[in-house]
């Protein structure tokens, strides 16, 4: 054991300079994303259509004061422009999740999320007007059966489902929109009242904080292109850069970060795996730093602990919503009662109709003058989307807009069908819905593996409680292959297209399959809490020979203490399933791999060696040990736009800690 641990510390740094060498591919897609952003933007320009570029504050502030000025109400062209203002905040959502912290200022950052606040509120300023419109010639779309006006207007981003009550009549105090299958049953008093009732379904969230839409997965950056460009001129920064470098872009290991606020969050692990000077770094003191750096990002940001501290006692309330450990899903529900408009009247050849400045108002239930009486509830059915996987009854909330939060109060006798996919509540008043899903309910994962298919191909196979998940990824992009629930495919609208990384997040999170961990999941999800230090080169290393070896869930992950991983490895240069025979066990804890005696199917864990095997400084120089030329050889020619995809989904998914 002695020569084995003097023979590895002879070719410690050899082996990592040969690692370092591959790891410059990481750098290579890092400045390929950079440039590819610089040409995306450029094609923009060249191409002069009439949509602005959202990150330029001038052109975005000129297509806002063009709508506005814009008098044209049209339910149709108000939901056709709508899609245009969606999917500039969709970029611009994007910049904030997928752009690294070097790349965008804080400026820029602040820029970004005023621009999403604004185009939201214009948006739904235009729906209003819409629906005003709308209302003012509601006897156009009168329903011969009741008199009464329903209308049922709806595109791939909203359904608008509008009822006037023109005839106000008690037995007709109830109604289904029958394209939308959504219903209300009013109290009396409602039903011979001038109210119009709107179900305002947009199948995004533009209610929640911003910082609950603009979450990016922690970031567990382990290369930073300054740092290695520094290395070949000095081994060891000075105490006052590093200094510096703390103010300006603080470090927190990941279990202990804070929870994001409203500001883009990214949480960088930067250890300089690659420097000559860390190599006799012990992982205590890797880890002591990194603790020092999270005291000191707390220390030099104090307006964000408050906010932090102010959430967290806010939810120490039971009937206010954890956004940290419930997500919406399906979308947001706006149930309004308004006043009717006075209605277009025809005379002769004219139409006229008795025009008010006060715009869209609500219709007060309960009335404000009689706050102590007691006056019935409102009962609202809604039918969910077939495109949201459910898989435990929904908790409902509604949006309450002076504390900011969504809450769980004012919502009562509450029946979920399972088979009908309908929810029914009574609320005391009209109220902003949303349904909420457990963040957590698919971790900790059951299993996982990520096996090569081909050239700078890859398929990873996540199994939870509730489904199996299968990421087919390609160059530098990911496919939802499948998603198999009690042995059916589902989710057919968004499997089988190939987006970017940040994209299929959001697809899986938006149909209620979750396998991104945030930054506080360790607080609701029992966890192998493991050394970031092993974990993050771990994964590191793994993309890097991910073209030719295959990797898998062990048991033994769970035994092997905090500051080690365990996995299955094999060799695999086929498109096929890996047999079991082929896999081998491998731990790994940053700075030494070794190849394990024991199998799967061993009774205890032992850290005993295998047979004619030695340690290593790097899992990539551990598997050369037992690889074939021609596995090596892909390893080496592997696109660095493919190892970088791979290491953001093992950082994205967290396979070693939430399996």
């Amino acid at each position: 054991m002695e020569k084995l641990v003097a023979k590895d510390q002879e070719r410690r740094e050899s082996e990592l300079s040969e690692l370092h060498s591959l790891e410059q591919k990481f750098l290579s897609a890092q400045q390929w994303n950079m440039d590819y952003r610089a040409y995306a933007k450029w094609e923009h320009y060249l191409s002069c259509d009439e949509s602005p570029d959202p990150t330029v504050l001038q052109e975005i502030n000129t297509f806002m004061s063009l709508w506005r000025e814009d008098q044209n109400e049209d339910i149709q062209l108000v939901m056709e422009k709508g899609e245009q203002v969606l999917n500039l905040i969709e970029k611009l959502q994007f910049l904030l999740l997928d752009t690294t912290p070097n790349e965008i200022t804080e400026k820029e950052t602040v820029q970004y999320q005023e621009s999403i606040l604004e185009l939201q509120k214009l948006l739904h300023q235009k729906y209003d007007g819409a629906t005003e419109h709308l209302l003012k010639t509601a006897n156009m779309y009168e329903d011969p059966e009741t008199g009464n006006m329903q209308a049922v207007i709806k595109n791939k981003n909203v359904t608008f489902c509008i009822w006037a009550n023109l005839k106000k009549k008690v037995r007709f105090k109830n109604h289904v929109f029958c394209d939308a299958q959504h219903g209300f049953d009013l109290p009396k008093s409602l039903a011979v009242s001038s109210v119009a009732v709107r179900v305002l379904h947009t199948h995004y969230d533009h209610v929640s904080p911003l910082w609950l839409q603009c979450q990016s997965m922690p970031k567990l950056e382990v290369l930073d292109s300054k740092e290695l460009i520094q290395h070949s001129k000095d081994n060891v920064e000075e105490p006052e850069e590093k200094e510096e470098k703390t103010r300006e872009e603080p470090n927190m290991p990941a279990e202990e970060a804070a929870c994001s606020d409203g500001r883009k969050s990214a949480i960088s692990f930067k250890e300089n795996s690659n420097s000559i000077a860390d190599i006799n770094e012990t992982e205590e003191e890797i880890e002591k730093k990194l603790e020092i750096l999270d005291i000191a990002s707390q220390v030099q940001a104090p307006l964000m602990q408050e906010e932090m501290n102010e959430k967290e006692e806010a939810i120490t309330d039971e009937n206010v919503v954890d956004l940290q450990q419930f997500v919406p899903v399906g979308g947001v529900y706006r149930v309004d009662a308004l006043q009717l408009p006075p209605q277009v009247k025809q005379i002769k050849d004219w139409s006229m109709v008795e025009v008010l400045d006060v715009g869209l108002e609500a219709y007060p239930y309960p009335p404000e003058e009689t706050e102590d009486a007691t006056h019935p509830p409102i009962q609202i059915t809604l039918k969910l989307s077939d495109n949201v996987l459910y898989f435990e009854d929904p908790v409902i909330a509604r949006w309450d807009p002076a504390g900011q939060q969504w809450r769980t109060d004012g919502i009562s006798n509450i029946t979920y069908g399972t088979q009908e996919k309908s929810i029914t509540f009574e609320m005391g008043a009209f109220y902003t819905i949303a349904l909420f899903q457990d963040a957590h309910l698919n971790m900790p994962y059951q299993a996982w593996e990520l096996r090569p298919t081909g050239m700078d191909e890859a398929l990873l196979t996540v199994t939870t409680v509730f489904a199996t998940i299968q990421i087919q990824i390609k160059g530098n992009q990911c496919m939802l292959s499948s998603v198999v629930v009690e042995e059916k495919d589902v989710l057919s609208h968004v499997t089988g297209k190939w987006r970017s990384l940040a994209d299929l997040r959001a697809v899986l999170k938006k149909a209620g399959v979750n396998i991104f961990p945030g930054q506080c999941s360790h607080k609701y999800v029992s966890a192998n809490k493991k050394a970031p230090l092993a974990e993050v080169r771990a994964y590191q290393q793994m993309a890097l020979v991910a073209s030719a070896f295959a990797f898998a869930w062990s048991k033994w992950n769970g035994e092997a203490g905090h500051k080690q991983v365990v996995f299955k490895v094999s060799e695999h240069l086929k498109a096929d399933s890996v047999k079991d025979k082929d896999w081998s066990l491998y731990m790994f804890n940053g700075q030494k791999a070794q190849k394990l005696k024991i199998t799967e199917t061993s009774e205890a864990f032992s850290e005993e060696l295998e047979e004619d095997s030695e340690f290593h400084s790097t899992l990539y120089h551990m598997l050369k040990d037992f690889a074939s030329k021609e596995a090596i050889d892909k390893v080496e020619t592997a696109s660095f736009l493919f190892i970088d995809v791979v290491y953001q989904l093992l950082l994205a998914t967290r396979l070693l800690t939430y399996s």
